[in-house]
């Protein structure tokens, strides 16, 4: 069965950093591209950062480059997004998404919310 579940979630204030991370068990995990994706109330889920199996390429949305970071660890099966100079319309859930051809996976979600 495969599972993932991500962490790291929480409350930060506008400028801060934050590290999500999701963790995927039942699955092999170096063979699948890894993705986080958000969803902020009343707006449809959203791509955020993409990363290859092996982590030597990366792609982001415009609005988070160059403040969020995607990287894997594929021998702790985890992919990361470290979020910098956070802002309130970063406040969403963010879940990761494992892709392998026509297989698509999602975590349940972990709360970020920008607020002084």
């Amino acid at each position: 069965q495969v599972q993932l579940v991500e962490s790291g979630g929480g409350l930060v204030q506008p400028g801060g950093s934050l590290r999500v991370s999701c963790q995927a068990s039942g699955l092999i995990f170096g063979r699948y591209v890894m993705s986080w994706y958000r969803q902020a109330p009343g707006k449809e889920r959203e791509f955020v950062a993409v990363i290859t199996t092996a982590g030597d390429s990366t792609t982001y949305t415009a609005s988070v480059k160059g403040r969020f970071t995607i990287s894997r660890d594929n021998a702790k099966n985890t992919v990361y997004l470290q979020m910098n100079s956070l802002k309130p319309e970063d406040t969403a859930v963010y879940y990761c998404n494992a892709r392998l051809a026509t297989l698509r996976y999602w975590g349940q979600g972990t709360q970020v919310t920008v607020s002084s």
